[in-house]
């Protein structure tokens, strides 16, 4: 999770409008891939760090299929990067800040948690742990209280 960290600082650095989000996977023990969060710089709406870290890991695997892969990621991924991380037949997804941790503009969907959607895709070869350096990982984004103008929010 450092190096999530590290990367999303070095890459977005620590202005939350910049949204620091980096994802990285790991493979028997080493990093195959990595990615930040590219929406406003690409306008994609798809390109959130744990996407481009698929895409970068399908490319240096040479297969969409990265099976036994841990997805680290500096922020609790959305349901896209959760079913994304499904197809791509990862393992293991490692968290840092969590729903509660940071504003609600992060999650789109707002009554629904990321287990709700392994769970409803009937995922039990797929684990979550999160909370991984959550307070370091939070410190990037809009906290919870924090008031942000219409505006700034990504999903308003």
């Amino acid at each position: 999770m450092r190096r999530a960290i590290d990367l999303a600082t070095q890459e977005k650095g620590t202005n939350p409008a910049n949204t620091p989000i980096a994802a990285i996977i790991v493979r028997d023990g080493k990093i195959i891939a990595s990615g930040v969060n590219r929406t406003a710089e690409n306008c994609d709406a798809t390109a959130h760090a744990e996407v481009m870290a698929l895409r970068a890991a399908g490319q240096a695997v040479g297969d969409m299929k990265i099976d036994g892969a841990t997805l680290y990621s500096t922020l609790q991924p959305c349901g896209m990067c959760t079913f994304a991380s499904i197809w791509a037949g990862v393992s293991r997804i490692v968290h840092g800040a969590g729903r509660d941790d940071v504003h609600e503009m992060y999650f789109e969907d707002r009554h629904l948690s990321t287990m709700d959607y392994i769970r409803d895709a009937y995922k039990q070869d797929l684990t979550m742990d999160g909370g991984i350096l959550a307070a370091e990982c939070a410190a990037l984004y809009f906290g919870p209280d924090d008031d942000v103008p219409e505006d700034k929010q990504a999903n308003k």
